[in-house]
């Protein structure tokens, strides 16, 4: 699993680190059953504090992309999506901006604002 965090961001660390976990999940790169670093694990390899991670991964949880159990870790338990209409339209999205002149870091902040300023917000999640 591929996570990195980008400590000059205004997107608090734990929220990136789940927005890619979901993303990873989504496209298929995590399937379900998978287990995930460990908290200790993935925040030493990050450079940040476990509690940061630890909070990413109780967000993740409770959206029911993935799931804690003793002895055996953190795995994923959502399905991953057939890629269809939405990966099009998220391209399209990508190209708009490129055209704009919008870099990629303030197109992923304009993309979670709008997400969070959404009425359902964490039922999309």
């Amino acid at each position: 699993m591929r996570v990195t965090v980008d400590l000059d961001s205004a997107t608090p660390q734990y929220e990136q680190i789940r927005a890619q976990v979901v993303a990873l999940i989504t496209a298929g790169a995590l399937g379900e059953g998978e287990r995930l670093p460990t908290v200790r694990t993935l925040a030493a390899d990050l450079g940040i504090a476990p509690g940061t991670v630890a909070r990413a991964y109780r967000e993740l949880e409770s959206a029911g992309q993935v799931a804690t159990r003793r002895r055996v870790g953190t795995v994923v338990t959502a399905p991953t999506r057939s890629p269809g209409r939405t990966d099009e339209i998220a391209r399209e999205l990508v190209d708009t901006a490129r055209r704009e002149g919008i870099s990629g870091p303030d197109l992923l902040d304009l993309v979670r604002s709008a997400l969070l300023a959404s009425p359902n917000a964490r039922a999309a999640e």
